[in-house]
């Protein structure tokens, strides 16, 4: 790809990583040791670290997506226009767009391969 203009994306880059986990408060301890951190929230239900500007949560048995692997959420400026052109190119929504809590709405769809990819808009 040498000569090629260089493209900007129009999405702001992976700000959310959740992943999977069976035992809380074992994952809980490796992730605080890998960050040097402790978590900025820590419930039954989920924990979550901020660290560089991104945010690590662990959700105790998938949650209730159900969610098998770690789960990247790419912040978009639009969600439902981002949905819209995902469709577009042949990803399938599996989670439409929903308010997670304050200003924050989240989606995510699966790839053609079933690679799921999350989005979220703060709005």
């Amino acid at each position: 790809m040498t000569g090629s203009p260089r493209q900007e994306s129009n999405t702001e880059g992976i700000k959310i990583v959740l992943h999977p986990v069976s035992d809380l408060a074992a994952a809980k301890r490796v992730y605080a040791a890998l960050l040097g951190m402790e978590p900025q929230a820590d419930s039954p239900y989920y924990v979550g670290f901020d660290a560089a500007g991104q945010h690590i949560g662990l959700v105790p048995n998938g949650g209730p997506q159900a969610m098998a692997a770690p789960v990247a959420y790419w912040q978009v400026a639009d969600i439902e226009a981002k949905l819209a052109e995902l469709t577009a190119a042949g990803a399938t929504v599996t989670e439409p767009a929903h308010n997670v809590g304050g200003t924050r709405w989240v989606a995510s769809v699966t790839d053609p391969d079933g690679n799921v990819l999350g989005v979220v808009e703060d709005r």
